[in-house]
């Protein structure tokens, strides 16, 4: 296999570094797509998991019922999703934020419920007896003992979402999915091939920070490590 000359892309070898440095604006262009629909994804859904599941938690019959309508919306293949997505909101990259977005709640709902369920009742019942009203409770004592779990459904659907947008180039959107689409469509080894790692890589680097991130936020548990 020779990667010092263009032979690699003639032979359509797997690992060709020709193809990176000729397709470089290409490669960067597209893992840029992918990491703005991931970001935006994860965003909007917290911003919508988070105030639902507070609302809910005190509910079992309010946060069962979210709990089933964000699961069976999850279990609805992504190529029907966004098809009946596509009517609504086009050809566009919206198209694949709502259907990622969708897909997220299942995960970070959860996550936030759990969290809150497992703040200890002693820890609720002193805080109150402190004279803490509902929400300087719930911000400064409930969700803070709940970041442990809330970080956890966020790392699962950071990365559940990087994965899932490649499937946006079934309109042209899919990021890294595009290329990688593309590369099968035409079995150009060496497209298939990077595009496949940089999304791995896109992912284990979304993974470690927002561990970093989760350390920053939370001092409180290291100083209980130390």
């Amino acid at each position: 296999m020779n990667l010092r000359t263009g032979n690699c892309l003639e032979a359509n070898s797997w690992i060709c570094g020709k193809f990176i440095s000729t397709r470089q604006h290409e490669l960067m262009a597209a893992l840029g797509q992918h990491i703005e629909l991931t970001v935006e994804t994860v965003l909007i859904a917290l911003a919508i998991s988070l105030p639902l599941a507070i609302v809910v938690r005190n509910s079992r019959q309010a946060s069962s019922g979210l709990l089933g309508v964000s699961t069976a919306i999850y279990t609805v293949p992504s190529l029907a999703l966004f098809g009946l997505l596509v009517p609504i909101t086009g050809l566009r990259p919206a198209t694949v934020v709502v259907g990622l977005v969708l897909y997220s709640l299942t995960i970070l709902v959860r996550g936030v419920l759990t969290g809150l369920a497992t703040v200890p009742a002693d820890v609720v019942d002193a805080a109150r007896g402190m004279g803490m009203g509902k929400l300087r409770l719930l911000f400064t004592v409930e969700l803070p003992l709940a970041m442990p779990s809330i970080f956890a459904g966020l790392r699962v659907a950071t990365v559940s979402t990087v994965a899932l947008a490649t499937i946006g180039y079934l309109i042209g959107e899919g990021g890294l999915g595009n290329l990688i689409h593309e590369g099968l469509t035409n079995y150009f080894k060496a497209e298939v091939l990077t595009a496949s790692v940089l999304c791995v890589v896109l992912a284990v680097v979304f993974d470690a920070l927002i561990v970093v991130i989760q350390y920053l936020v939370t001092p409180w548990r290291r100083r209980r490590t130390t």
